[in-house]
């Protein structure tokens, strides 16, 4: 039934009286209502803008801090009465299919996904390693090889991988693969020193390097800085002049950050710290779909440099870190764009008494 609309006094021109007369005989539009699922990802897809805005900029985010019913509802209202449409981060079309493999350039994206990690892993239980255990990580791996005549690169099945980590390193770890003999980590090796011109060679050992982010021990990853920031330029500082990447500094962080989320279990408010920290690594991007050792399909952060990708692949569903993927971008003499030239997938990480013991959970 029409809601009642009252008619013009007298005297009122012809087009008021028309338009009443109209009103009483047409119904009044239908405002579309939202259901409490999509009212819920609105305000879930207004809160990720928010913090992802927020995160690098102090000054940008104390100009955010609005309450939850404020900041959700001019939107929603918004939304019914204007006719407009809210798309909540990674719910936007897709982009062309020959060049979802290797990423779109929009750092955004890869704020906001990399913010919404470190608030699921922020969450996490904190591992408990006391000072006299292993931290132990199980994973798959393969990567490409090349035989001595050349030709293209061929990356084998994936192989299991384990390693002990001294928390403390304090004492050797140990790292087993399968079809290789066991691996001690850390011993310190076997030097000569010469007291003086025609003396005879004396045997020594090389004094440990103290830990870094390219030799992290639990205790020292436990101590990372947490401010990302901070953590960014310790990284930087610390993988200067390590080889692999030329003179790209941003790629050598991009790729000591992955390691460190593979092959360390770090506390919480670091892990999260981590995920802060790459995405204010200029040229990272998001790929809608990547796959680890383990066939684990997920979303992938990636960033390319001299012709080849590094992916982090996630859980779509819970942000975990699943793995790493290193793929090749354009064609060079090691294979075609769209090789595989790496593969893993991180499977267990836990507390061990010993090297060569499993963890008991």
């Amino acid at each position: 039934m029409n809601a009642f609309t009252p008619r013009p006094p007298r005297g009122a021109d012809a087009d008021a009286l028309l338009r009443a007369e109209l009103a009483e005989l047409l119904p009044p539009p239908s405002v579309p209502e939202l259901t409490p699922e999509r009212n819920l990802d609105l305000r879930h897809a207004v809160l990720r803008s928010a913090l992802a805005a927020g995160d690098g900029d102090p000054a940008v985010r104390s100009r955010r801090r609005f309450p939850v019913g404020l900041l959700a509802v001019p939107v929603a209202a918004c939304a019914v009465v204007a006719g407009v449409v809210v798309v909540a981060p990674g719910e936007g079309p897709a982009g062309p299919p020959g060049r979802a493999s290797t990423g779109q350039p929009v750092p955004s994206d890869a704020v906001r996904f990399l913010s919404g990690a470190a608030l699921a892993a922020a969450a996490a239980p904190v591992p408990e390693v006391r000072p006299g255990e292993y931290v132990y990580v199980k994973s798959l791996v393969a990567y490409a090889g090349r035989d001595a005549a050349g030709g293209a690169a061929v990356l084998p099945p994936a192989r299991a991988r384990e390693v002990w980590l001294p928390a403390d390193g304090s004492r050797p770890g140990l790292l087993r693969e399968a079809g290789a003999a066991d691996t001690p980590l850390g011993s310190p090796g076997p030097v000569y020193e010469l007291d003086g011109p025609g003396a005879e060679p004396r045997k020594s050992t090389l004094g440990a390097e103290p830990p870094s982010v390219t030799r992290p021990t639990h205790a020292y990853v436990a101590a990372l800085p947490t401010e990302p920031e901070a953590l960014l330029r310790l990284v930087r500082e610390q993988t200067r002049g390590a080889g692999g990447s030329g003179g790209d500094a941003d790629q050598r962080a991009f790729t000591a950050i992955g390691t460190l989320l593979a092959e360390t279990w770090a506390p919480p408010e670091v892990t999260a710290a981590l995920y802060r920290a790459a995405a204010l690594i200029p040229g990272v991007t998001v790929l809608p779909s990547a796959t680890d050792a383990a066939g684990r399909e997920g979303v992938a952060v990636a960033r390319t440099a001299h012709g080849e990708q590094t992916q982090w692949i996630f859980d779509r569903t819970t942000s975990a870190f699943l793995g790493e993927r290193t793929v090749l971008v354009e064609s060079t003499p090691a294979g075609r764009a769209g090789t595989v030239l790496g593969v893993s997938a991180v499977l267990v990480k836990g507390a061990a008494s010993a090297p060569g013991e499993l963890p008991k959970a």
